[in-house]
């Protein structure tokens, strides 16, 4: 149960996570637009992004931006403002608020004041390359986005080389060919599926071996990476350690400090 603190529900508002479309238009849901014409204020990830949405369906509200850089303060100046008794929609660039973006900290926030939040379900990204993947479905891990820099992100692979369940990272199209080759070197050359421009009038899924997809794959658009799951545990040997180290072109000092060194800082 939440704790009330000192906050009185019954003079709050309400944060509602409110999805909208990843690609088409078409699929915003009658509750979201209804949720979006009724609020007080929209808090959106980019302002020139939202707007273009609420433009086409004839929605004029106030707009409040928060991204990775600003979203402690904002998250506050939300609060307060629900506190206050106002209704604000929380939306992300495509698809469902706070999942891999900065919205989850404001749910928190909301969450550790007892003020009331309200999903309103939608289009998500990720669920949907999955339930076109054809890969088991019955149990998954979402990773979100690998790592930039290619030592971390090899050793964030490495960290998945033996999870059992399908995986599901999403990838922006400058990293997705170097993303897929380290899967192939650190995961193995599994079952795949990449989609490209999900909803969009390119979209595009292309399934096969990761050294067959590899080479399909055209640059172009935003990806979601559905990869199979570990068939067997691999056991971690002094061979198998110098393997991953060679892949990934670290020392073990290095590859410790990723592991170890900076979880104790």
């Amino acid at each position: 149960m939440e704790s009330r603190g000192n906050y009185n529900r019954n003079r709050m508002g309400t944060l509602f996570v409110v999805a909208t479309p990843i690609g088409n238009l078409g699929d915003i849901s009658r509750r979201a637009l209804e949720v979006l014409n009724d609020v007080d204020l929209i808090a959106c990830e980019d302002t020139r992004h939202t707007i273009k949405l609420l433009n086409h369906f004839r929605i004029e509200k106030p707009l409040k931006s928060y991204y990775d850089f600003n979203e402690e303060r904002t998250s506050k100046t939300l609060a307060e403002l629900l506190a206050g008794d106002m209704k604000i929609a929380l939306v992300s660039d495509a698809g469902m608020p706070a999942i891999a973006d900065p919205g989850y900290r404001i749910v928190r926030l909301c969450r550790e004041r007892a003020i009331p939040v309200v999903a309103i379900p939608g289009p998500n990204a990720a669920m949907t390359a999955l339930s076109a993947s054809g890969l088991p479905s019955d149990e998954f891990l979402f990773v979100g986005f690998l790592p930039a820099k290619k030592n971390a992100r090899g050793a964030k692979l490495a960290e998945l080389m033996n999870v059992t369940c399908t995986l599901i990272f999403y990838e922006a199209p400058h990293r997705i060919e170097e993303s897929l080759e380290d899967m192939q070197d650190l995961l193995g050359d599994r079952e795949v599926c990449v989609a490209r421009e999900i909803t969009k009038v390119h979209e595009e899924y292309t399934f096969g071996k990761l050294s067959e997809t590899r080479k399909q794959i055209k640059p172009l658009g935003e990806f979601v990476v559905v990869v199979a799951g570990a068939r067997e545990i691999r056991e971690v040997t002094p061979k198998s350690r110098e393997q991953v180290l060679k892949k990934l072109g670290m020392t073990r000092n290095q590859l410790y400090d990723l592991f170890f060194k900076k979880g104790h800082e």
